[in-house]
């Protein structure tokens, strides 16, 4: 039987619900707690580790609106505002400042 243990743990992996349009598309902010958790999540979606952007203050991946909504479905992300990943940046960037 499969361990339960990770059910347990605190979720790592976040999408934004940022939802800009760009090129006909709207697209999103996939995020994580680490960067190996986020390469991780990024590759089970199918995207491939050069597009990445660390540009700004938050190493991320822009996902179209489909690929959004299979990481929630699939269990790889969980869903937060984008105003939650503004507040989850200036807070990191306090912590680095301390």
């Amino acid at each position: 039987m499969p361990s339960m243990a990770c059910q347990d743990e605190p979720v790592a992996v976040y999408v934004d619900d940022a939802r800009i349009r760009w090129r006909g598309m709207e697209w999103s902010h996939l995020v994580a707690d680490t960067p190996d958790e986020l390469h991780d999540a990024a590759a089970r979606l199918g995207l491939r580790r050069e597009w990445a952007q660390d540009k700004g203050r938050t190493l991320h991946y822009d996902l179209p609106e489909h690929l959004r909504v299979s990481a929630i479905e699939l269990g790889i992300a969980v869903s937060i505002t984008w105003r939650e990943l503004a507040h989850r940046r200036f807070s990191a960037s306090v912590n680095e400042a301390s």
